[in-house]
């Protein structure tokens, strides 16, 4: 009788925990599909991206935009994006007035403006060494850039390293004092020997 029972509740036991295995089962299939759905959706929205026709387009587009834009140097940091908007909106109907920043959201000291009309980056060169804050202004048009090509910039030296010029004259091999190919016999040893 009592192997019956222990059996039964073995057998229960067992039951139970395959019950509890074939839920989790579940569970892990269920977050498998989601992100198998998920990762088709990210996909396809790359996809989007990388489509060579789309590429083209977006390129296009940007050079447009770039035609109306105007690089502006020596931006005052305390600048606002509003008090250079004031100031080009001489030229013509500014769109929009980005200034970039670093990574802590400090200004760089260069904006971009961008105008509706490809008409108004010529006016808004001729504000070029204009005073904004009691800076002189850099304006120039702005350059479209063309993605994968990196500008050649030389190699700078590192200020901590000292100078290297040239180096000094080596004569082009070393006179051995025991004759060329020779190697002298019968040395002790240049190491450690504690047994001595």
């Amino acid at each position: 009788m009592e192997n019956d029972d222990v059996d039964m509740q073995a057998a229960e036991t067992n039951e139970a925990e395959l019950d509890d295995m074939k839920k989790r089962l579940k569970e892990m299939e269920d977050e498998a599909a989601a992100l198998r759905e998920m990762q088709a959706k990210v996909e396809k929205e790359m996809g989007s991206v990388q489509d060579p026709a789309t590429a083209s387009a977006s390129q296009a587009n940007r050079e447009e935009i770039d035609s109306r834009s105007v690089f502006v140097g020596n931006v005052d940091y305390a600048c606002t994006p509003e008090e250079v908007q004031q100031h080009f909106q001489s030229c013509g109907t500014v769109n929009r007035v980005t200034i970039r920043t670093d990574k802590f959201g400090q200004p760089k000291g260069y904006a971009y403006v961008e105008f509706l009309e490809a008409e108004a980056v010529q006016e808004a060169l001729s504000l070029n060494e204009s005073e904004l804050h009691g800076r002189q202004l850099k304006v120039t048009a702005k350059r479209t850039n063309i993605p994968g090509m990196k500008q050649y910039r030389p190699r700078r030296s590192n200020p901590y390293m000292g100078f290297r010029g040239r180096t000094p004259y080596a004569p082009p091999f070393v006179y051995s004092p025991y004759g060329y190919g020779k190697v002298p016999r019968f040395r002790m040893p240049m190491r450690y020997s504690p047994y001595y």
